[in-house]
């Protein structure tokens, strides 16, 4: 069921440590398996927990963050149940494909306790207040229409073709320009840090920066020459 225990989360960690410093990668897919994404947190792992422990280890923070810290876009394919811990991760990626058989929910309230990786922060934006307050408050779960409509996800399709399809976006992504997606990428996530009057001010000053990339000279000199631009993912020098 993909139960997320420290051993998972370090090897994620890791990998997006790996992925981020190829400078051949420029997108990344996360799935699990043909049923389930991820069922949550471990709960065997985490049953004798103490606040001192919890604490002083940083539980979470010092291995789940790092997918919100990636810099490289990631999207990520749901095949079945998203739960708890497996919905946060969701949350976190930039591009969620499900299939028509997943299911999301924050069922925490279920076994006495409630989300630790942003659930009851991320889902509201996501989602809004009302229906975020039903998912939290109920433990009940969202299907793949519902979460489309919510605007929890981005596209749900046919369980066979949904890998298929997230690396399909995946290359496409890729193909654009590195510097250009991951300051994207930063733009769109400004959203839900700061007021609307700064963050219009940081997309301008990204829109600045992005006339000192050579992809912006060949992109734009492409598009009047009608050609497919050529991406380096390189900045101008002088």
């Amino acid at each position: 069921m993909n139960a997320l225990n420290d051993a998972v989360m370090n090897g994620l960690r890791d990998a997006l440590d790996r992925l981020e410093a190829d400078s051949g990668i420029g997108c990344v897919v996360l799935t699990g398996s043909e049923k389930v994404f991820a069922a949550g947190a471990d709960i065997m792992a985490m049953q004798h927990l103490d606040f001192a422990e919890a604490y002083t280890t940083d539980f979470i923070t010092r291995n789940w963050e790092r997918l919100r810290t990636f810099r490289k876009p990631v999207i990520e394919a749901v095949p079945g149940f998203a739960l708890g811990g497996g919905c946060e991760l969701a949350m976190m990626c930039d591009l969620v494909f499900a299939s028509e058989t997943a299911r999301f929910g924050q069922p925490e309230i279920k076994i006495g306790t409630l989300s630790g990786c942003g659930g009851t922060q991320r889902l509201p934006r996501a989602v809004g207040k009302a229906l975020a307050m039903d998912l939290c408050l109920t433990g009940r779960l969202m299907d793949a229409q519902e979460a489309l409509r919510s605007g929890l996800v981005s596209r749900v399709g046919p369980v066979e073709r949904l890998l298929e399809e997230a690396l399909a976006t995946a290359q496409k992504i890729a193909g654009y320009s590195l510097p250009a997606l991951m300051m994207m990428k930063e733009v769109v996530n400004r959203t839900f840090e700061s007021p609307l009057s700064e963050g219009i001010w940081f997309e301008r000053r990204m829109l600045h920066a992005s006339f000192a990339l050579q992809d912006q000279k060949d992109g734009m000199r492409a598009f009047v020459e009608k050609r497919t631009p050529q991406f380096v993912h390189r900045w101008l020098t002088t």
